[in-house]
């Protein structure tokens, strides 16, 4: 694949973490990890489901593997699949079916996000629902030491999705469209010019990025 698409896709991730999870705080705990550059970015090169899976393996292997300050949390994104939202939701739990059988749960954890992120209950459009939207479909893989030392450091974890919601239904869907978060790769446009999927990892820009599923890490 090439280095421009995978750089695209991680900008857009980078802008949407700015602007709409640390932004917005719509995750408290996002700004330290992110300031201190300890967010792996992983660009899937992945075509069909088991190269997708394999991605997350990987990924959660090494997650694993690294010190908490060199690699804190991973974001792994999808850019070419997963466009209906309900089949990237089945896969996500496969993806933590993958956990389990790598004997890492109590370790990591994987929460998902989605461009139509959609919650129980709600219709696709509900602006409660972006919480969860992302530019491209990502998982993201976070420790669980991570979890605890927020919960320990946050007075009130709980209320979080409460006032997410409020805040979000505040500025409706026009002050999110405000936030200038795009998608650039469309999944169309990666398969026409990645038609073999993966290369070799290049250096990131501002943090850690490489093509899961290719590689070591890209370092």
């Amino acid at each position: 694949m090439t280095t421009d698409l995978a750089n695209t896709v991680v900008a857009d991730t980078r802008h949407w973490l700015e602007q709409a999870v640390i932004g917005l705080n719509l995750c408290p705990f996002a700004k330290a990890t992110y300031t201190k550059e300890l967010v792996h970015y992983a660009v899937a090169g992945a075509l069909t489901e088991d190269d997708a899976l394999q991605a997350v393996h990987d990924e959660l292997v090494a997650l694993a593997e690294r010190p908490m300050d060199e690699r804190e949390t991973t974001l792994l994104m999808f850019p070419a699949m997963f466009d209906d939202f309900l089949y990237f939701n089945d896969f996500a739990g496969a993806a933590e079916d993958i956990l389990a059988d790598l004997g890492l749960e109590g370790e990591l954890q994987i929460a998902s996000f989605h461009p139509r992120y959609q919650f129980l209950d709600t219709e696709p459009d509900d602006i409660s629902n972006a919480t969860n939207w992302a530019p491209y479909p990502t998982l993201h893989l976070l420790r669980e030491a991570s979890i605890d030392r927020a919960v320990e450091s946050y007075p009130d974890v709980d209320a979080i999705p409460e006032h997410n919601i409020e805040r979000l239904e505040a500025m409706g869907r026009a002050g999110w469209e405000q936030l200038g978060i795009q998608t650039r790769v469309s999944g169309e446009e990666w398969v026409r010019r990645c038609p073999a999927g993966g290369r070799k990892p290049q250096p990131g820009d501002g943090g850690e990025r490489d093509e899961a599923g290719d590689g070591d890490g890209g370092e």
